[in-house]
């Protein structure tokens, strides 16, 4: 059957979550980022956008989002779109026009590969995975066994919250090994990282703001004293490499090398411990042994890939338009306009993915935009790619009766998808 627009709007209407309201006709959509039904299972509003409109515009943003896999995949790698505001770094989002409280969270921001574009952010990505990959990131997978083994034993007999007793310490461990700062840093480094992370999130206030500036300092602070204790005394570290690493000559400037270790500490565990919740979840929820998902390195390996793509730990990447660009017939972005790529609802797109919905670790058309595409793909994706790998098997293999405790809810941090609580008895 082909459906016209007006028909399938009006077959897809008797879907509609009550908590939005979409007018098929302009394509607008209204839709709180913090309703609480949204947040806990965004994948039912995907499920009536991708039967309505792949692409719309989001009222509560201000801005077109794309959820199609096809368009998020094609607009990635579109370099008529970009990271960097055109009108100048950073981001000028926030609470009125006055940033004198943001200016250590802006001088960060202003070297961060992540939200610039080339020759610069060429220059920065090629010193910055130079030294990443020199690491060799598949060496790690010993120490990454180890450390996931050593985390289960120290879990209290009954039961555990898997977030701060697993999820979290294992990638924030090994990330500050790779940099060559202090393990037992590791809960200061989360806390400045969660901080400068809120940033990022939907309706941020004043106090937001001022505190993620703190964090900034402070976290540039810290690491511009190891920075200089490097310099005197190189170690085999990744914080070392940086430092030497260079191209034609050039090397990372002391503003750059900060920039770029917060941006790898802060990518380097946020996401993977979101992941790993995720993931934990969505598996325990196909009951049976775990232990089948990990049978072979292969299912291991596919097992991962499926978690990336039916709960993402990112689900919206922004970007800028920098000329003037028709999207989609009747959708015409200005240079300057911020688009939104909707990663987790382009990763349940049904037109990519047979039974989209469906946990399906088997499936032939695996593919995933989790980890995003073009100049900006995520540097540290190996990386969070064999932390998955390891931990996940690790720990259904030591606990295949582990089960949920509680049902687990999602915390209130739309576009960044993850859990509040993963209680677990044992």
């Amino acid at each position: 059957m082909i459906w016209h627009r007006v028909d399938k709007a009006r077959y897809w209407s008797n879907m509609m979550p009550d908590y939005l309201t979409f007018d098929p006709a302009s394509r607008r959509l209204r839709l709180d980022p913090h309703e609480p039904a949204f947040v806990q299972n965004p994948y039912e509003a995907y499920a009536f956008l991708h039967g309505t409109s792949n692409a719309f515009f989001w009222e509560d943003y201000g801005f077109w989002c794309f959820g199609g896999f096809d368009d998020v995949n094609r607009l990635l790698r579109d370099r008529r779109f970009g990271r960097q505001n055109p009108a100048g770094i950073p981001d000028s989002r926030g609470v009125g026009d006055d940033r004198s409280h943001l200016t250590a969270f802006d001088a960060i921001e202003a070297n961060s590969m992540l939200e610039l574009e080339p020759p610069v952010h060429t220059r920065l990505r090629t010193l910055v995975n130079r030294a990443f990959v020199s690491r060799q990131v598949e060496r790690l997978r010993p120490r990454i066994e180890v450390l996931a083994n050593e985390l289960i034993d120290r879990f209290e007999p009954g039961g555990v919250d898997l977030l701060p007793a697993y999820a979290s310490p294992l990638p924030i461990t090994i990330i500050a090994e790779m940099l060559g700062v202090p393990v037992e840093m590791g809960p200061q480094l989360l806390d400045w990282s969660h901080q400068m992370v809120a940033m990022y999130m939907h309706g941020r206030t004043r106090e937001t703001e001022e505190t993620a500036n703190r964090a900034a300092r402070d976290f540039a602070a810290f690491l511009r004293g190891y920075v200089g204790e490097r310099r005197k005394k190189p170690g085999d570290d990744l914080l070392s490499l940086l430092i030497e690493a260079q191209d034609n000559g050039q090397k990372l400037s002391e503003d750059e090398l900060v920039s770029s270790a917060i941006l790898l500490l802060n990518a380097g565990h946020e996401a993977t411990v979101h992941q790993t919740g995720n993931a934990v979840r969505s598996i325990l929820a196909q009951g049976g042994d775990p232990r089948r998902f990990f049978e072979t390195p292969e299912r291991n390996v596919a097992t991962v890939e499926e978690c990336l793509r039916f709960d993402a730990p990112l689900h919206m990447f922004l970007r800028y338009a920098y000329e003037e660009i028709e999207v989609l017939p009747g959708i015409l972005v200005k240079p300057g306009e911020m688009v939104a790529l909707l990663l987790g609802m382009a990763n349940h797109d049904p037109l990519a993915f047979a039974g989209s919905a469906t946990f399906n670790p088997a499936r032939s058309d695996q593919k995933n935009v989790s980890f995003g595409a073009g100049i900006h793909f995520c540097i540290g994706a190996p990386l969070a790619r064999l932390e998955l790998q390891v931990s996940l098997k690790a720990l259904f293999e030591r606990l295949p009766k582990l089960r949920l405790a509680e049902e687990p809810h999602f915390r209130d941090t739309y576009h960044f998808h993850g859990l509040e609580k993963l209680a677990v008895t044992l």
